[in-house]
């Protein structure tokens, strides 16, 4: 039987969608070794950005087909938490030790402003979240988060600090860490890994309040987290878990509703610090603190480390 010529596109076509829509998407995709990473941020699309700890570089990759390659190539530095503004083609990049917040054109990897918040070594800036109004560091060493305001046409103001008071203040090891916000931007809610618990932060006034969660806190050392409407996830580094929190209408208290751990997961979880979302999947960053941590907590890991990103489905 002879095919006629129109259908030919058409058919082809449908033998192509049907090819991609088979192939899996990579559970796992490498990050350049020794890179040491700590942040993950999700972009247009498919992109997602990873920085590094040893030197402040930023890795650009596609979570679909798992390429990628070094987007920004920085001398020196350190990149913690990332966070993408997609309606300005912003990244801000908390910028750990050095106490810096840094934010680059999307674009083509320009610097569009850096922010010294304090002496280096008087601050760890460990995560950022971006609102429509302002972006919010979290410091580590000092119950303070750093604000950087945003105008509707994008142009940045001068930062900021918020006094954090409250449940939320004290430092014990390490204080705050990772961070996100409501939709409206009108409630922060951030997890203080000393005491393994999450709680809301008023962006105005800095007063905080624990978000109550029946059977004690969260797992050890809790780092990354994310705020999908009413559901929290936190990433607990060293316990290698990533815990589903349901939270109340007023974000007062929550519940546990999934645990997921290396076992579940088959072994993915490598030390991982922090979690961004892709449609139903998501993906979370292998530090491998277990091999040291990087300056100035330590040596970091082991010239030939390798490290990797890892994409895992919703529970």
């Amino acid at each position: 039987m002879r095919l006629r010529h129109w259908l030919l596109p058409a058919l082809a076509a449908s033998l192509l969608a049907i090819t991609g829509a088979a192939t899996p998407f990579p559970d796992s995709i490498p990050l350049p070794d020794d890179f040491q990473p700590e942040g993950i941020a999700v972009g247009t699309g498919s992109t997602f950005y990873a920085g590094s700890l040893n030197d402040g570089d930023i890795y650009r990759g596609d979570l679909r087909s798992g390429a990628g390659a070094v987007f920004i190539d920085e001398p020196e530095g350190q990149a913690a938490g990332l966070k993408v503004d997609e309606r300005h083609h912003r990244l801000f990049v908390a910028g750990a030790g050095t106490s810096t917040g840094i934010v680059y054109d999307t674009r083509d990897g320009s610097t569009v402003a850096e922010y010294q918040f304090a002496p280096p070594g008087d601050a760890f800036i460990n995560d950022v979240v971006v609102t429509r109004d302002a972006a919010y560091f979290t410091d580590t060493f000092s119950p303070r988060l750093f604000m950087v305001p945003i105008a509707g046409d994008g142009t940045l103001g001068a930062a900021q600090t918020i006094p954090v008071s409250g449940p939320a203040s004290p430092v014990v090891g390490f204080g705050l860490n990772g961070i996100d916000a409501t939709s409206d931007g009108k409630t922060l809610v951030v997890v203080n890994s000393g005491l393994a618990a999450a709680f809301t932060i008023d962006p105005t006034t800095g007063v905080s309040h624990e978000i109550a969660v029946p059977g004690g806190p969260l797992p050890d050392s809790p780092d990354g987290i994310l705020l999908d409407g009413r559901v929290l996830w936190v990433v607990s580094n060293f316990a290698e878990t990533l815990v589903k929190v349901r939270l109340s209408p007023d974000l007062a208290s929550g519940e546990v509703v999934a645990t997921l751990t290396d076992a579940d997961v088959h072994g993915l979880f490598r030390v991982p610090t922090t979690v961004a979302e892709f449609g139903s999947r998501l993906a979370l960053v292998n530090a491998r603190f277990d091999l040291g941590f990087p300056p100035p907590f330590g040596p970091g890991a082991p010239l030939g480390t390798d490290f990797d990103v890892v994409l895992i489905d919703k529970p």
